[in-house]
């Protein structure tokens, strides 16, 4: 064989081996999107920027891959005050459960420029989350806010939706978390303590005009009973009145007779039954 051949076969090889050996090699993890970022040439520039997926290929000297997770990630924010309406000072501690929209890690990549995505949902977002309810919260009184918690929950969710969707962000579930002013909770809870000892207040009238109803039934009831018995004895002593009344009489009889029966006529009857 010729040695300008082989010499030739040889810096072929030493130049594919150098050229394959500036390439490596990177797998994209489920659950996140790959971003393929030029470094050099005509497209060099965060501008272009790609979505990649799976495998990827790549010469790590003039482009660079990173990755972003499109799984919901659970986020609880440091709290912060905000005043309603009337002036009335309202804590918020918001939790919120979000994404990256699919295929759209390319755009968030471009516009916050950050390998970390973590970073943009800590900071920047946490504007994004205290603005959407400084607006929402303004628009309530105090009274509104505890009558009508419901309605301000669902407008500062949708608020926040749509303020999220403008950064590719999706919205799954917020909390807010809002926390009522002292003086809102120490008034509800004398309001709940007046209630409460009304209540119990009226429990003792009602227990008591009971105990009364029970005590007047049970009069009425031993009055009815005398008279009863009253009435009854009443009878007794009368019957018992009209039959010594007829002995009475008899001994009466008795002690003014002289003992002499009538010579004529029909002999009288002195003594008769007074039982019957």
């Amino acid at each position: 064989m010729n040695k300008n051949l082989i010499s030739g076969v040889v810096v072929v090889s030493i130049i594919a081996l150098v050229v394959l050996g500036s390439f490596c090699y990177q797998r994209v993890d489920a659950g996140h999107e790959g971003i393929k970022v030029n470094l050099y040439g005509s497209n060099k520039g965060i501008d272009n920027v790609s979505l990649v997926t799976g495998a990827v290929i790549f010469n790590p000297i003039t482009t660079a891959i990173y990755e972003y997770p499109t799984f919901v990630q659970t986020i609880d924010y440091p709290s912060f005050s905000i005043n309603a309406k009337d002036g009335s000072s309202f804590t918020v501690d918001p939790t919120i459960s979000l994404k990256i929209m699919d295929g759209k890690a390319p755009e968030v990549f471009k516009k916050y420029r950050k390998e970390d995505i973590m970073e943009v949902i800590r900071t920047t977002l946490y504007n994004y989350v205290r603005n959407a309810f400084r607006i929402k919260l303004n628009a309530y009184t105090t009274d509104e806010l505890v009558s009508k918690r419901e309605e301000f929950e669902n407008n500062i969710e949708n608020e926040l939706r749509k303020e999220l969707a403008k950064e590719n962000f999706q919205l799954e579930q917020m909390t807010s978390g809002l926390q009522y002013p002292k003086t809102l909770i120490d008034a509800i809870n004398a309001k709940n303590k007046a209630v409460q000892d009304a209540m119990k207040i009226e429990n003792e009238v009602k227990s008591v005009e009971a105990d009364a109803k029970k005590s007047v039934a049970k009069a009425e009831g031993e009055s009815k009973a005398l008279e009863i018995r009253g009435t009854a004895e009443a009878n007794y002593n009368k019957k018992i009145a009209a039959s010594l009344s007829a002995i009475i009489v008899q001994q009466d009889m008795i002690k003014k007779w002289d003992g002499k029966l009538p010579v004529y006529g029909e002999v009288p009857t002195l003594f008769r039954n007074v039982t019957k």
